[in-house]
C-alpha cells in the first residue's frame, strides 16, 4: 500500500520517519499478537481512525487506500468462515485492515525521501558485512516507484478491454500487462545501466 504523501502539520507529519516506522512494526506486532476476538479489532480499529483524525487526512483519502485490498478480505473472511469461525474471520481481515490502514498513514504522513534517508542510515553498519545501503534505497524507491506505475498500466488494459468488449476474459487483462510491465523494466533498466548503476 504505497500512499502519496500529503502535506501537513500534525503530531505525526512532525515525527521523524524512524520512529513511525518503528511504532508501525510494534503496532502491527502488537495487534496481531494481542487482538484475539471482534471488540478487540473494534478498539484497534478505532485507534487508527483517531490517527488518521490527528493526522487530519480526509475520510475520502483513506478509503482511498483502503478499497485496493477489498476483494483480498474478502476472500481470507470466506476461508476463514469456512475452517474457523465468523468471529475469527472479523479478527483476521480486522487486524490485516488495521495493518494496511496504518502503513497507509504513514506513507501519507512521511515524505519519500525521509522514509529512504532512514533506511540508508539503519542499513549503514551492515557495510561491514558487503551490504550497500544506498543500492537497497535505490531498490526500495524503485519499488515504491513501480507500485501506481503497475496500478496505472492494470487500469489502462482494463480499460482497453472494456472499450473492445472484453472484460470478462482474463486473458485479454493478463497478456497486455504482463508485456507492458516487462517493457517498462527493461527502460528502467537501460535507463539506470546508461547512468552507471552497475558500475563497480
Amino acid at each position: 500500500m504505497i500512499g502519496l504523501y500529503r502535506p501537513g502539520d500534525s503530531p505525526l507529519h512532525r515525527m521523524p520517519a524512524g520512529a513511525k516506522l518503528l511504532l508501525l512494526i510494534v503496532s502491527i506486532v502488537t495487534a496481531t499478537v494481542f487482538v484475539h476476538n471482534p471488540l478487540e479489532v473494534g478498539v484497534a480499529g478505532v485507534v487508527a481512525a483517531g490517527l488518521f483524525a490527528l493526522a487530519r487526512i480526509p475520510f475520502t483519502v483513506a478509503v482511498a487506500q483502503l478499497r485496493p485490498v477489498v476483494w483480498m478480505l474478502l476472500i481470507i473472511a470466506v476461508f476463514q468462515m469456512l475452517i474457523t469461525s465468523p468471529a475469527r474471520a472479523v479478527v483476521v481481515c480486522g487486524v490485516l485492515l488495521i495493518s494496511v490502514a496504518l502503513a497507509a498513514l504513514v506513507t501519507l504522513t512521511t515524505r519519500v525521501t525521509d522514509m529512504l534517508d532512514t533506511v540508508t542510515r539503519a542499513l549503514g553498519p551492515l557495510r561491514k558485512v558487503g551490504v550497500d545501503p544506498d543500492r537497497v534505497g535505490l531498490m526500495l524507491a524503485l519499488a515504491i516507484r513501480c507500485v501506481p506505475l503497475l496500478t496505472e498500466i492494470v487500469h489502462d488494459v482494463a480499460q482497453a478491454r472494456r472499450a473492445r468488449g472484453l472484460q470478462w476474459s482474463m486473458t485479454a487483462l493478463a497478456t497486455p500487462v504482463l508485456v507492458r510491465a516487462l517493457r517498462t523494466a527493461d527502460a528502467m533498466g537501460d535507463a539506470l545501466a546508461a547512468r552507471g548503476v552497475d558500475d563497480d
